[in-house]
C-alpha cells in the first residue's frame, strides 16, 4: 500500500471517530448544555453561546475532510482495479460458438412430447 494511500486510510478513520464523538456530545433540541457539561461550566469553555456553535462547526468541517478521504480513497481503489486487470488477470470472455452450442442445446432441450428433449426421458417401465 502506498504510503499515501495509508495515510488517507489513517485520517479517515481518526475522523470517523471524531465525527461519532462529537454528534454525540451534542445536544438534542430539548436538552439543556448545563446537564451535559455540569451547571454553568458549559458557557465558560466554550464561550458565551455556549457548546452548540463550537461542536457545530467542527462537525461541519470535518464532516467535510471526511466526504474528502472518502472520494480520495474511491480514487486509490479504481486505480488498483485498473492495474489488476492491467496486470493479466484472466477474464472470462464467451465466444460466439459457444453461445450457438448453448442455443442448440437449449432447442433440444425443447424437444420430445412432454417438453423434455431425449436425454432427460425416464426409462419406462413394465
Amino acid at each position: 500500500m502506498d504510503w499515501v494511500e495509508t495515510l488517507v486510510v489513517v485520517l479517515h478513520v481518526l475522523i470517523a471517530v471524531a465525527l461519532v464523538t462529537l454528534v454525540l456530545l451534542q445536544q438534542g433540541k430539548g436538552a439543556n448544555a448545563g446537564a451535559a457539561f455540569g451547571g454553568g461550566a458549559s458557557q465558560t469553555v466554550f464561550g458565551s453561546e455556549g457548546s452548540s456553535s463550537f461542536l457545530t462547526r467542527a462537525t461541519t468541517l470535518l464532516a467535510i475532510v471526511f466526504f474528502v478521504t472518502s472520494f480520495s480513497l474511491a480514487v486509490f481503489a479504481k486505480q488498483r482495479a485498473e492495474v489488476a486487470g492491467e496486470a493479466g488477470i484472466p477474464v472470462v470472455q464467451e465466444s460466439p460458438a459457444e453461445s450457438d452450442a448453448g442455443q442448440a442445446e437449449g432447442e433440444s432441450a425443447t424437444e420430445g412430447e412432454d417438453g423434455r428433449g431425449d436425454e432427460n426421458k425416464l426409462p419406462e417401465l413394465e
